[in-house]
């Protein structure tokens, strides 16, 4: 399933949430592939309010600095961004490298909708339905080698495009990485859209990382490069600032940021006065991925 995308979309153009929702039966984004069952999902993340935010919320407050640091400069800085045609580069330690495009990515692929928690570094919160397939499908497409141990993924680059690339704000591209069996898991998305709608330029277009019990930093966006690498990759934030941003930095209420609690969270939507909601682990995913960090010191802000 491939998108025609369209940069110019607002919320007339979006599928009603009631109709959308009433589509199809959803269990925290699991809808195709057996729901809740099938990966023996926890109290806490099959009943908790996964009510989505509307799109006007979803598409006006977003961190892609690329577009600018405010929360509303990536929806008035996107609309000179053409994401269309696109490519990605697949390479490292696969058996098919190459340079596809979003079509030859997307052929064949089983496109779900997933209802996500997004939960953000800053301690603000969203709940979004997404769009897109398992990026383990693309990967096992790809071929991984047997000495892959993770992947890394890298932004596109066009300052003429995207205005915050003219300042230094951070390292371009921005890159990111995933052990890989964090990249395997099968809540581990790459999205392609939001409401049955194309992504917008705004949140990640055309193609975007989703791993939802991991602080929204790294859920890298428009991305253009994914590698296979057995060493550690290359991570915008934890190298510009390790204290603060960690290579895997799974959400978690008990470890506190250097420079805020992450106990609780604001739900955006909620009102300027609405009370905190406390923070999940693994952002209400604990059942399904802490398996894969037994032995790590949680007490890290890892």
């Amino acid at each position: 399933m491939a998108y025609k995308f369209k940069t110019d979309l607002t919320a007339a153009d979006v599928t009603p949430p009631a109709a959308f929702f009433n589509r199809r039966a959803f269990m925290v984004g699991l809808a195709g592939i057996g729901g809740a069952s099938a990966l023996g999902l926890s109290a806490d993340a099959a009943e908790g309010d996964l009510t989505p935010n509307t799109w006007e919320e979803i598409t006006t407050y977003n961190n892609f600095y690329e577009f600018g640091t405010g929360k509303s400069d990536p929806s008035e800085n996107a609309g000179a961004f053409n994401p269309a045609p696109w490519s990605i580069e697949i390479d490292g330690l696969v058996d098919n490298p190459g340079t596809f495009s979003l079509d030859q990515i997307t052929e064949g692929m089983t496109i779900e909708e997933r209802i996500y928690r997004f939960r953000c570094v800053e301690a603000w919160s969203m709940v979004v339905p997404w769009n897109g397939f398992m990026l383990s499908e693309l990967l096992n497409k790809a071929g991984v080698q047997s000495g892959a141990k993770y992947v890394a993924f890298e932004t596109v680059v066009r300052p003429e495009e995207m205005l915050g690339q003219n300042r230094a704000t951070l390292e371009w591209p921005y890159r990111e990485g995933l052990r890989l069996d964090e990249a395997m898991h099968p809540l581990t998305l790459m999205a392609t859209g939001i409401y049955g709608k194309p992504m917008p330029n705004q949140n990640g277009a055309p193609i975007r990382l989703v791993v939802p019990w991991k602080y929204g930093f790294k859920s890298i966006k428009s991305i253009v490069k994914i590698t296979l690498t057995e060493e550690e990759p290359y991570a915008t934030w934890n190298k510009i600032n390790p204290r603060e941003y960690g290579f895997y930095s799974n959400v978690n209420p008990e470890v506190t940021h250097p420079r805020w609690s992450q106990a609780s969270e604001r739900l955006i939507g909620g009102g300027l006065f609405a009370k905190r909601q406390d923070t999940l682990k693994f952002n209400g995913y604990e059942k399904e991925v802490a398996g894969m960090y037994e032995g790590m010191d949680l007490s890290k802000f890892f």
